[in-house]
């Protein structure tokens, strides 16, 4: 096959999974930007976690919301779980590695915030089980996954679950609802200084 034919081909099944995903989640998405917003409004904190690629995005999208996404608006609480490599390390050294997110949570975690969770399989242990104790101690949880939802998508109040087996593709459809959700929060939080141009 062409190189060519190869990269329309991943193009086309990425924009085909988006497309899927909105049409069959709009409500949930807004569902979950609204429980971001009402959280942050509260004075409350999003914590975001994942493996792998979900680190990085859990760490992009934190950035997203402390600094700013598209409008010039002031700071919101956001915190990614997978960036100290000290806790990260000593967590999966002298406990396990399932751990490392969920003493996390127990440190940090308040009624009230949000446990934003992200696990292309939906299926990884410690993001389920940090999920799993978020709601235990108050928190709200949001689960964006792949695949049919995993274990995750029962521990979370909102489950976005992108329907594919693809790996690379379910990223590319996470990090869209995660800018998705910043540009939503942003809306919901800051209308008047708001432009979606």
């Amino acid at each position: 096959m062409p190189l060519e034919s190869r990269v329309k081909d991943f193009f086309i099944e990425s924009a085909r999974l988006k497309a899927q995903f909105i049409e069959e989640q709009a409500p949930l998405v807004v569902q979950a930007a609204q429980l971001l917003a009402a959280s942050l409004r509260q004075g409350a904190k999003i914590l975001i976690f994942g493996n792998g690629g979900s680190a990085a995005d859990a760490q992009h999208l934190a950035a997203e919301f402390v600094n700013r996404f598209r409008i010039a608006r002031p700071p919101l609480a956001a915190l990614a779980l997978t960036t100290d490599s000290s806790i990260l390390t000593s967590i999966g050294n002298d406990y396990d590695f399932n751990e490392i997110f969920v003493k996390q949570i127990k440190a940090l975690g308040q009624p009230g915030d949000v446990a934003w969770g992200i696990s292309t399989s939906g299926t990884s242990a410690n993001v389920v089980a940090a999920l799993e104790i978020a709601r235990q101690q108050g928190l709200k949880t949001i689960a964006v996954t792949g695949r049919d939802g995993g274990t995750m998508a029962a521990a979370a109040d909102v489950a976005l679950i992108v329907r594919s087996q693809d790996t690379p593709r379910i990223q590319e459809v996470h990090l869209t609802i995660g800018h998705v959700l910043c540009e939503l929060v942003d809306y919901l939080l800051f209308p008047d200084q708001y432009s979606a141009g």
